[in-house]
């Protein structure tokens, strides 16, 4: 092992295009390393390839060019291996309606070859707390107890490796709490998790690492407060104590006054300091009743470099 849980070097896939279009290229020659025991997001928008990548990891897609190696093993050279050495949380809901949340496990276990001795069906469904509905059919599960089952079907092989694709979409509250109580402690366990999320508040708080990917192709990979540091943008909240007549001005300064009143001003803490707009603010005569600052936040980043494509 060199470190990394998952190195993905020069991953092309095209798909042929439908009558009267040319082929399409899903992904053009993505270069990734996951280190091994992180929390590490994979995020961009619709249609970027986020999807087409995970597929091709689980052995769903059959890559086009490039080398992958999962825990150590090559794709190519030992696909039984990768595939074991990873669990897929997928973004539908295919599930047998007919098979009770016990019998689901019990099957897949046996597709992944566990002998009955090693299965750990019921400690699963207790670490997802589905132990009350053990023999209940799929098919009167609610929506989200139905997430938790596909949860529990990817862990049965014991994977090193945890991919989870966009599994709080659609979901409450309790549950979304509950998952990530799980993903922390399978974690901490010293398992590799993936994840894919539209919810960018959950990537900052999750992810140890995150790559963004646009068009099929990379456009960073970093650890999450690096990220956050290339914006170098922080806004400063000025609530006034009584009506403004003069707005403050400054160089590196851009203003913006809110419907509620509050003075908005950006700046760049390279180029302007919190005093310098401090001294802006009470050269325009405002008194503060009240300051707080903003800074960027993951959604910032992700829109900068995405924008572009």
């Amino acid at each position: 092992m060199s470190g990394n849980a998952i190195e993905i070097e020069g991953l092309r896939k095209t798909y042929a295009g439908q009558k009267g279009t040319g082929p399409k290229q899903a992904l053009k020659g993505i270069d990734l390393a996951i280190p091994e025991g992180s929390v590490f997001g994979l995020l961009g928008p619709n249609g970027a390839g986020k999807s087409t990548l995970i597929n091709i990891l689980a052995g769903l897609v059959v890559k086009t060019a490039g080398r992958v190696r999962i825990w150590g093993f090559d794709q190519d050279v030992n696909p039984r291996q990768s595939r074991a050495a990873i669990g897929v949380m997928p973004q539908e809901l295919n599930l047998d309606p007919f098979f009770t949340p016990r019998a689901a496990l019990e099957v897949q276990a046996g597709l992944y070859g566990v002998p009955k001795s090693q299965r750990r069906s019921d400690e699963i469904l207790a670490l997802v707390g589905l132990e009350d509905k053990a023999e209940s059919y799929a098919r009167t599960l609610s929506g989200g107890m139905r997430r938790r089952l596909l949860l529990a079907k990817a862990l049965v092989h014991s994977p090193q490796i945890l991919v989870l694709d966009e599994p709080t979409a659609g979901v409450d509250i309790e549950l979304r709490q509950m998952l990530w109580s799980n993903v922390r402690r399978l974690n901490e366990q010293g398992m590799t998790i993936i994840l894919t999320t539209h919810y960018l508040e959950e990537a900052e708080e999750m992810c140890d690492e995150i790559a963004i990917i646009n068009h099929g192709e990379k456009v960073a990979q970093d650890s999450t407060a690096n990220l956050l540091g290339r914006i170098d943008a922080k806004t400063m909240v000025i609530h006034p104590a009584s009506d403004v007549a003069t707005l403050p001005a400054g160089p590196g300064m851009e203003i913006d006054q809110r419907p509620d009143g509050a003075i908005a001003i950006t700046y760049r803490s390279a180029e302007t300091s919190a005093d310098a707009v401090l001294a802006a603010v009470h050269e325009a005569g405002i008194s503060i009743r009240d300051v707080k600052t903003e800074e960027a936040d993951l959604e910032d980043v992700f829109l900068e470099l995405t924008r572009a494509g």
